[in-house]
């Protein structure tokens, strides 16, 4: 039997069990809280939980607030290291960043001191994403916005991805911390060019606003080695995807990467929006949402849908 005969068997199998599963996960969001730290996520509803899954023929299955709209903050950090190895090349890269996990939380500086050469440990943590966010190509913080928007259209396939401008906003005026470890790294020669231009650059692609369809085909060209299945078009060199997976696995989900691989097995990515994207590899591209997160900063009931689906179909890579 053909891959593409497998999932939508197994598709047609989930227009059947998955809303069981999302209610069954969606009950455990109070127990979680929506981020507050960034004044206008706190907007968001903390009792949501939507899913969004596409295999290559396009055919799709969707529960819960699928249609729910939401800023991609972290998420989009896997999108701007594949862009910014695309402009430079991986030493150029890897000069700047590192290729390990922290253990320590997303926004945390401490080892950039503690720990020579004084790099971020790697691009999916905030201090890695601003390194990045300066290595993306153009003439300065509107173009090198305006590149990192069109790249995210022609992965998601939708033209009508837009900045979230009060999310931005509201980040820009929010983000000392942020702006202490650019302040930092410029220091440590680790950052090049003006600092207010690549915090710009920076926030401007968190502030991204997608549903989980857009999260699931972007998330689908990474589980093709970066080409989208569905129009045939190659977006992304394999072994720049290649990276950015291995990346997704061991620093995803914050200083929870290890457990969800554990549990969920999958390459993922969240953000403090309560997004995550994650993939099946030669498979699925996932997208989802729901906005109360748990201590470590995941979507709670995200996570265990995930473990579920995960459990329930044998998803695990390990």
């Amino acid at each position: 039997m053909s891959n593409y005969a497998n999932t939508k068997d197994e598709l047609d199998s989930l227009k059947e069990r998955l809303p069981k599963w999302l209610e069954a996960s969606k009950s455990l969001s109070t127990g979680g809280k929506v981020a507050s730290y960034i004044p206008e996520l706190s907007k968001a509803p903390q009792q949501a939980l939507g899913i969004h899954i596409i295999d290559a023929s396009g055919d799709s299955v969707s529960a819960g607030d699928c249609g729910l709209s939401f800023t991609m903050q972290s998420i989009s950090k896997v999108f701007t290291l594949l862009l910014a190895l695309m402009d430079n090349g991986e030493k150029a890269v890897f000069d700047k960043v590192g290729m390990e996990p922290t253990g320590d939380s997303f926004n945390s500086m401490l080892k950039l001191e503690l720990v020579q050469p004084g790099i971020p440990f790697n691009p999916l943590i905030n201090a890695g994403a601003i390194v990045i966010s300066s290595l993306i190509a153009g003439s300065g913080p509107d173009e090198k916005a305006e590149r990192t928007l069109q790249f995210f259209r022609s992965l998601s396939g939708n033209e009508r991805l837009q900045f979230d401008l009060a999310v931005y906003q509201s980040e820009s005026e929010t983000a000392d911390l942020n702006r202490s470890m650019a302040y930092f790294l410029k220091d440590n020669g680790v950052l090049e060019g003006n600092v207010h231009d690549v915090l710009d650059v920076y926030f401007r692609h968190c502030s991204v606003q997608a549903q989980c369809a857009d999260l699931a085909r972007m998330a689908l060209v990474l589980a093709y080695d970066g080409t989208d299945p569905i129009t045939g078009v190659n977006l992304v060199p394999r072994r720049y995807v290649q990276i950015a997976k291995t990346f997704m696995v061991t620093c995803g989900m914050y200083n929870a990467s290890g457990e969800f691989a554990i549990e969920v097995g999958l390459p993922a990515k969240s953000g403090v929006s309560g997004g995550i994207l994650t993939l099946v590899p030669g498979r699925y591209g996932i997208g989802l949402i729901g906005p109360a997160l748990n201590p470590k900063g995941n979507s709670i009931s995200g996570v265990h849908l995930l473990e579920t689906l995960s459990k329930e179909l044998d998803w695990s890579l390990f």
